[in-house]
Order: C-alpha cells, then structure tokens, then sequence
C-alpha cells in the first residue's frame, strides 16, 4: 500500500516516512505545493496525509481538488486542531481528521481502519494469498484439501491481515478493528486468539503462515 504525504515541514514528513516504512508502507511525496493535489493522484497512492497549513494554497483547497477527482481516502494531520477545522475536513471529503501532535500507533490504526474499509471487494468472497484460502461468507480457511472453522475473533485478524498482506498490522490496530468500543481491552486477549489462529493454521499444514514482528505487530 502506498501513501502520499503532503507536508510543507521536513522534519515531520521524514517522521512519517519513517514511521510508515517501519510497518511496511511505501510513501511518496512532493515539495512542489502549487501542483500538489494532481501529483498526488498521479501517484496511484492508495491514501493521501494531508496537512492544511500548506505553501500556495491551505489543504482544504488541497482535498476539494481530490475530491472532485477521485474517492482515495484522506486523512488530515494537522496542528490546527479547532472544532470548525475537523468540521470543515470532514465535510469536504476527508475521511478522518488527526490533530497534531499524533500518537504514531493511533495513526497506524486510523490508516489501517481506512484502507481495509475502502479497498476490501464486498463481492469477492474468498481471499487467497500464500497457499491459504480464506471464505468471507463462511468464515473457513482451507489449504490442501484440509477445511476448518473461525471463530469471529479468528476470522477478523486473518481477515485483516490478508487484506493487507506484506503490510505490519499494529496490535492497537487489530484490537480496534475487533473490539470498537471505549472499554479497556487487555492485550491478552488478544494473544489468546492469535495462539488459537496460530493452532489451526498449523493443523491444515501452514504453521509458520502467521509472522509476529516483535515490537511492530503481525504480518502474512
């Protein structure tokens, strides 16, 4: 997946191709500001971060400009922080408005919630990638001939996981994703389900199919 930064302050920009390339993402970005919107969709990004404080012309104007042009989704990240600022954001098409200074893990979380959102094919009913065969309706994973069953949990992280496969899926990502609600939710429950996931991709034959990055998260 790559993302299309817009920011006029270096230092920020390169901690966000920092932070993105550590979880697996490729950035792009550009310091020419007047002709930033239509680089940005010449790109073929699949997320745009978009700051508003921008050389020649604000972000809003920036995101009007994709928007007439095309649905990739937006994320604005900006030190404006006012309620008409996300306001205006989001009524102009942006999918989600982050106010700076940010929690890199909760940025992560935010990209990784959208992109599965936008990018997933609700027709496509199975998902293969490496040998596995994930069914959407049926919540099975099959690999040589051998079928099992997901529970709701096991399915959600595999699920998200192939949707973004070769991308580091954060653990605060996953734990949004499966649990939504403002309720405190131990990491251990969540390590309870991978053990359990971890167990039957073993028994149809795939044991090392699920990757731990220590510190980083989980990848396929």
């Amino acid at each position: 997946m790559k993302v299309f930064i817009i920011e006029d302050e270096i230092a920020i920009r390169e901690e966000l191709f920092q932070l993105l390339k550590k979880y697996g993402y490729e950035c792009e970005a550009s310091d020419d500001f007047q002709n930033i919107g239509e680089l940005a969709l010449s790109s073929n990004a699949d997320l745009v971060l978009l700051d508003i404080n921008l050389p020649y012309q604000d972000g809003f104007q920036v995101c009007r400009n994709i928007r007439q042009k095309s649905n990739i989704p937006i994320i604005i990240l900006t030190s404006r922080n006012t309620d008409f600022d996300e306001l205006m954001g989001l009524n102009i098409g942006a999918d989600d408005f982050i106010s700076k200074p940010y929690n890199g893990q909760v940025l992560l979380a935010r990209i990784q919630k959208i992109l599965a959102r936008t990018y997933e094919v609700q027709s496509n009913t199975l998902l293969i990638h490496k040998g596995l065969t994930l069914n959407l309706l049926r919540a099975t994973i099959s690999h040589n001939g051998k079928e099992l069953e997901l529970t709701k949990n096991e399915f959600g992280i595999l699920r998200m996981l192939m949707l973004n496969k070769g991308n580091i899926i954060p653990r605060d990502a996953i734990i949004d994703e499966l649990w939504q609600s403002e309720e405190f939710i131990d990491e251990n429950t969540l390590n309870v389900n991978v053990v359990r996931l971890r167990k039957k991709l073993a028994e149809i034959g795939l044991p090392d199919y699920l990757e731990t990055k220590r510190g980083m998260g989980y990848s396929v």
